[in-house]
């Protein structure tokens, strides 16, 4: 996801539990207590650095004993804890309680209950530094000390970086403490029964400027209105399956968490994930917006405006830019330009036909006429750039080869380093062409040919049609592996077919690219024991070389996807097994995702479901993740059989639901410019709202 440690997952350290809490571009990485520790990855982050790196509450000099930590919301955290009782004495009397909300900087509410029949005093201390270090140097632990200076100046304690990168925090509290460089104190008195508090604010200063704070009750731009506005807007989702309604108001909170807002224009676009990717990721974000148009369709459009805006120009090889390509990353950071040479990183092969997608998808949602309109040169572009650039030996498949040693090796969604190979366990030589991103070109052109068609550009539409056919049977023919009877996961340096099974070739199918029979077969590989662990689609086979349960991309299993192999599965469910093996992963990724408390992580280890009963935790995985957040509603809408086509005044709904999944409800689903509820249990279903002059295509 990354260049930086190429494909490796981030490194995080555990204090009694990591807390993580996330608002756009700001997060936060606590211990249970809500302290965050000097010479560890915690710490709060605005814009790619960290402000604040210790964070600290001592009473009378001691750490209170941690009880309870409550997130009722991404942004906001509850820390429930105690003052370790006097010795000699069996119960603790002091209560203490730290509500914590960040946005745009971080407020954080101390409350302390004295719950005793004496009234007691103590010293509260806040201890504050911070090293401004950027967010990678944090997660690779290259953090150098010394980056920070502390003034306390007229009740305000000012942390500055000393490299006068213009960026800085500023920390006030109310009730009068005692303010010195590096703490704040308060010498108090609680009554019996009685408490005391204290509102702390920590502003972050950027190029010299306070940031605005976005944390006041009445403001319109605090997390909590920006959620309520976006649930205002955005689909209601239900079911009456066992824990299915918390899995989708989770997904719904987190994905309102993770939507940034460009400050030019106030476009949202969706980041890829928390602690480490808050920031705009091509694939990622592409993908989560395709998987979230059943909730939202601003957050799509929202997020190919940003990307269209960086849209390859010129041909650097250090950045890997390339005219028409979709970017990888970008980032903010005080370390942002040396993200390859710049900012932004294009070394992706996957994003551009991804973005293609997207868009025509985004037109047969209902996104308006005229936003589809002004983004068709970007997409056109893409495509010129898949034609001339991606397939740089005109064999008519997209390669990836990184320019220069310092860019990612691998350049699909499994990016590590060892994540591409043969059934024997050895690397495939780049270039690389992967088999999804051939399903992807393939969408793509007949995506963009239905757009050509529609405006009467008949010749635009045929000749994408035929390069779409063209590819089909090419791909057929260089791809499938009749002995095994998959596709390979790729073509070498030398086009010879990369044999390993994995999860690569399901996405297959949710593309289109695999002809029937093929499909047949390749579902029964698919439902093998070696692929599927119990709680989700392995990202490869259990009887390749290289596999690795606890593996980033080598046997884990990643919610998104078995989504997408879900949604391909379900496309191809007139073939015999496709349905019941469907059901058989979505049904086991739900139980997992509910073993995670509502909230799936990026990934989880891929050992059997019959040797662990619960999924195993991948131990630095994202959390909420962005792709890993929307694949609930991937699953929701594919068993719905949910196929809306706005431009032509459709919508299909033809609902195949498992029996556990029980009674599913949408309501006030906008689909340009009507407004739908959608109620199916089984395969009946109730659709409300639908214009008269639509069609509606039900059982």
């Amino acid at each position: 996801m990354t260049i930086f440690n190429a494909g490796q997952p981030p490194v995080t350290e555990d204090h009694g539990g990591i807390v993580t809490m996330v608002e756009a571009s700001t997060f936060c990485l606590s211990d249970a207590l809500g302290d965050m520790h000097a010479g560890t990855a915690q710490g709060l982050f605005y814009r790619d650095a960290r402000v604040l790196a210790r964070w600290e509450l001592r009473l009378d000099g001691r750490a209170p004993e941690q009880l309870s930590v409550m997130m009722p919301e991404a942004f906001r955290a509850r820390f429930v804890a105690r003052k370790p009782p006097s010795p000699g004495v069996a119960d603790a009397t002091v209560l203490v309680l730290r509500r914590r909300m960040i946005g745009d900087g971080m407020r954080e509410i101390i409350v302390v209950r004295n719950l005793g029949d004496e009234d007691t005093a103590m010293t509260v201390t806040l201890h504050a530094d911070s090293d401004f270090a950027d967010l990678f140097a944090v997660k690779e632990g290259r953090v150098t000390s010394g980056g920070c200076e502390l003034r306390a100046v007229d009740h305000v304690l000012h942390l500055s970086d000393r490299r006068d990168s213009g960026r800085g925090l500023s920390i006030t509290a109310d009730n009068d403490p005692l303010v010195q460089p590096g703490t704040l104190t308060w010498q108090i008195v609680v009554p019996r029964r009685g408490s005391w508090e204290t509102t702390v604010q920590c502003q972050p200063i950027l190029e010299h400027r306070a940031v605005p704070m976005n944390l006041a009750c009445e403001d319109e731009g605090n997390p909590s209105n920006k959620i309520r506005q976006w649930r205002s807007t955005a689909t209601s989702l239900a079911a009456t399956g066992p824990g299915l309604t918390a899995v989708l108001q989770r997904t719904e909170s987190d994905l309102g968490a993770l939507r940034m807002d460009d400050p030019a224009d106030g476009t949202a676009y969706v980041a890829a994930g928390a602690p480490w990717f808050m920031a705009l990721f091509g694939r990622d974000s592409l993908l989560t917006s395709w998987m979230a148009l059943v909730l939202d369709s601003d957050l799509a459009l929202g997020t190919l405006r940003q990307l269209a805006k960086l849209q390859g120009t010129q041909v650097n090889p250090v950045t890997e830019e390339e005219p028409g390509r979709i970017m990888h990353e970008m980032r903010h950071g005080p370390g942002g330009d040396q993200v390859l040479g710049g900012s932004v990183y294009y070394g992706t092969a996957d994003a551009t036909p991804l973005f293609v997608m997207l868009l025509t998808e985004c037109r047969r949602w209902g996104v308006d006429q005229a936003a589809i309109a002004e983004l068709l040169p970007a997409a056109d572009a893409a495509l010129a750039w898949i034609d001339e650039y991606g397939d740089a030996d005109g064999d008519g498949f997209v390669e990836y080869q990184r320019k220069t040693d310092r860019g990612l090796a691998n350049q699909g969604w499994k990016d590590s380093w060892d994540s591409i190979s043969f059934a024997d366990g050895h690397l495939a030589d780049p270039p690389i062409a992967l088999c999804e991103v051939q399903g992807y070109v393939y969408a793509a052109r007949l995506g963009r040919a239905d757009i050509a068609e529609a405006a009467g550009d008949h010749a635009t539409a045929t000749r994408l049609r035929e390069q779409a056919r063209e590819l089909k049977d090419r791909f057929d023919q260089a791809f499938w592996l009749p002995e095994r009877g998959w596709y390979a996961m790729a073509l070498d340096a030398a086009k010879r077919p990369v044999d390993a099974l994995g999860s690569n070739a399901a996405q297959l199918l949710w593309t289109g690219i695999v002809p029937d029979e093929r499909a047949a077969v390749l579902t029964e590989r698919l439902a093998s024991a070696d692929m599927d662990s119990g709680f989700g689609l392995r990202t490869l086979s259990a009887a390749m070389g290289r596999f690795n349960p606890m593996g980033y991309h080598n046997g884990s299993v990643w919610p998104h996807d078995t989504a997408i192999a879900v949604a391909g599965l379900l496309r191809y469910q007139h073939i015999p097994g496709a349905w019941d093996l469907a059901e058989r992963l979505a049904g086991g990724l739900l139980e997992a995702i509910r073993e995670f408390g509502a909230r799936p992580p990026e990934l989880f280890c891929g050992f059997d479901r019959g040797e662990f009963r619960s999924p195993v935790p991948y131990p630095t995985s994202c959390s909420p993740q962005a792709w890993a957040s929307a694949a609930p509603l991937l699953l929701l809408r594919s068993f719905l059989g949910l196929e809306p086509d706005v431009p032509r005044r459709t919508l299909t709904v033809l609902p195949r639901l498992p029996e556990r999944a029980g009674r599913v409800r949408l309501a006030e689903l906008r689909l340009g410019p009507a407004t739908v509820t959608i109620e199916a249990e089984g395969t009946e279903v109730r659709v409300e709202g639908l214009p008269a002059e639509w069609t509606l295509i039900q059982p």
